[in-house]
């Protein structure tokens, strides 16, 4: 088949011949997604002095973890100009040998000693310290020999002088004395000797097996891009080629600091200073250097499709007469949103939770550039910071703590959505624990519990009694709440202030059948509970003076059908 006239032949990319000038691929602009980041680099072609026509060039290092199908490339101030292939080239080289620096006035010729690696030099000390010892096991070796053989000489000639009958005890003895104690002293810096010697010989063994493999470093990953530009005729070469690609192992998280600026006290109006800040991950491999990041809460990775949903069959069934006759009750614990699950409380989660974005993606520009090494840790980057007026509460919750909570009720001014995230808690320059903040849109209120009060301490007592009434038969179980609030006398030296207003609350039991009734004794109940909402929280807003003690009973009574079966 032949080439139609009337279009051009192309030059094929992979027979143009590669540049040997490998061009820097800087990271200058990150998006920063819930679990992964898109990476924006910029390389310069102004000093490459590109020609028209098609070139390839090689660009980077750049991460081996960049994910292939995902890179995309514009070219900038080239009308015309296109990119006609990029691909990402991983090969396996050895792993650069850090050197140091010599100074000018050193010749190039002469290595330095501090090249030198610590394992060689060890290598090489063993060396000369074991070639040492041999040749002092030699010499006290010939020593031993020498000794050995004299006094062999010296008992074969006492054996040959006795005999002959001539004996001399005197004389051999002083024969005697002087070799054996040489010889003892050689023999026992001979056996020192060697095994010094053995010792060298198995240090210098272990010393040779840790340089070879220090002398075999395993290959390290690296990556290039490898881009085909087309420049038209007249076109400028004085361009940039910007690149985009997305990259794993990287993510962030929202987290804030909230500090009550003013203290609370009575005729006054606090104010919380809200901090927004973000924590950064990243462990791609290349350290990012005054890049500008973008954070967005955009999962690309979660498939747009609803999930699978299996049958659920319901099937219908006459209840039994002993079925019918008797109704199973079971007490369940329910959190009530409403209570504040923040007030005194502080998750412990054993993975990192995702960000909460109230379903809309969201993007937040950090003002300045960051700066994120390739380390794997958290670095911390501000984003912002109001100040909002806000209203402290005094909220007692005995049932769940012994502590009076100050609860902090402010308005997003920020003018952005708050993302749900861990707070720092500061008060009066003091850090007081830390909570969780949940989404807020703008303009909208929220809460904070910004420790307690420790002017104040609640102790609760509860006492119960369950009765079967005769006639009727029914059960009627009778609950006792008893609350004592205690506000302690003012320090000495501290000026004693007016009464404080605590909110106290407590819970009582919601029935949900016809066959269970909870009433509330209000001639137990002392004093009468100011509001009692349809979940069954009673509230008292209690006046409390220095060295004053208020009490709070409340009594209510679970009455139940003689056909219910009452299980806790």
């Amino acid at each position: 088949m032949t080439t139609p006239p009337d279009l051009p032949d192309l030059p094929d990319a992979t027979d143009l011949p590669q540049s040997s000038l490998v061009l820097g691929a800087p990271v200058t602009a990150v998006t920063v997604l819930e679990d992964r980041a898109e990476v924006e680099r910029t390389v310069s072609l102004v000093s490459s002095a590109l020609t028209p026509g098609v070139h390839r060039l090689r660009l980077g290092p750049v991460s081996p973890l960049v994910v292939d199908h995902s890179l995309r490339g514009e070219l900038v101030g080239v009308p015309g100009g296109s990119v006609l292939d990029l691909r990402v080239v991983r090969r396996y080289t050895p792993k650069p040998p850090v050197t140091s620096s010599s100074s000018s006035d050193e010749r190039s010729d002469v290595p330095d000693a501090s090249d030198v690696s610590v394992v060689e030099r060890r290598v090489k000390d063993l060396s000369q310290q074991l070639r040492r010892a041999e040749l002092e096991v030699d010499r006290l070796a010939a020593h031993v020999a020498v000794l050995e053989q004299l006094l062999v000489d010296v008992n074969r000639e006492i054996a040959e002088s006795a005999g002959a009958g001539d004996a001399h005890p005197e004389r051999w003895r002083e024969a005697l004395t002087r070799p054996e104690g040489e010889y003892d002293r050689h023999d026992d810096e001979l056996g020192a000797a060697r095994r010094r010697a053995a010792r060298l010989k198995a240090e210098l063994i272990e010393a040779q097996e840790a340089l070879e493999a220090s002398e075999t470093a395993p290959m390290v990953l690296t990556a290039d891009i490898e881009a085909v530009l087309e420049i038209p005729e007249g076109g400028a070469v004085q361009t940039d080629l910007t690149l985009r690609h997305l990259t794993p192992c990287t993510l962030w998280r929202p987290a804030y600091r909230a500090t009550l600026a003013t203290a609370f006290s009575a005729g006054e109006q606090p104010t919380l200073r809200l901090e927004r800040d973000a924590f950064l991950w990243q462990r791609t491999g290349e350290p990012w250097t005054d890049v500008r990041v973008t954070l967005s809460t955009a999962r690309p990775a979660r498939a747009a499709e609803p999930p699978f949903l299996p049958s659920d069959v319901i099937s219908l069934r006459d209840r039994s007469a002993e079925e019918r006759r008797t109704v199973e009750v079971d007490l369940r614990e329910v959190d009530i949103p409403e209570l504040g699950p923040t007030l005194g409380e502080t998750a412990t989660l054993s993975t990192l939770p995702g960000v909460d974005d109230g379903g809309e993606a969201r993007r937040l520009v950090i003002p300045t550039a960051v700066t994120v090494p390739s380390d794997g840790r958290a670095h911390r980057v501000p984003l912002g910071e109001t100040a909002s007026a806000a209203t402290v509460d005094l909220v007692c919750l005995p049932e769940l703590s012994p502590l009076v909570l100050r609860n902090v009720r402010f308005r997003n001014d920020s003018g952005v959505p708050l993302l749900s995230g861990p707070v720092d808690l500061v008060r009066d320059s003091a850090f007081v624990g830390r909570g969780e903040l949940r989404f807020t849109a703008p303009d909208a209120p929220a809460e904070l519990c910004l420790g307690s009060d420790d002017a104040f301490r609640a102790v609760r007592s509860v006492q119960e009694s369950t009765e079967t009434v005769g006639l009727s038969g029914r059960t009627v179980r009778s609950r006792t709440v008893r609350v004592a609030l205690t506000r302690f006398a003012a320090e000495p030296g501290q000026e004693a202030s007016g009464p404080l207003r605590v909110s106290l609350r407590e819970r009582v039991p919601v029935s949900e059948l016809a066959e269970v009734e909870v009433r509330l004794d209000k001639d137990g109940t002392s004093p009468q509970p100011d509001a009692l909402d349809a979940d069954g929280i009673a509230r008292w807003e209690l006046d409390v003076r220095p060295d004053e003690r208020r009490t709070v009973v409340l009594r209510y009574d679970v009455v139940a059908a003689r056909s219910v079966s009452m299980t806790d």
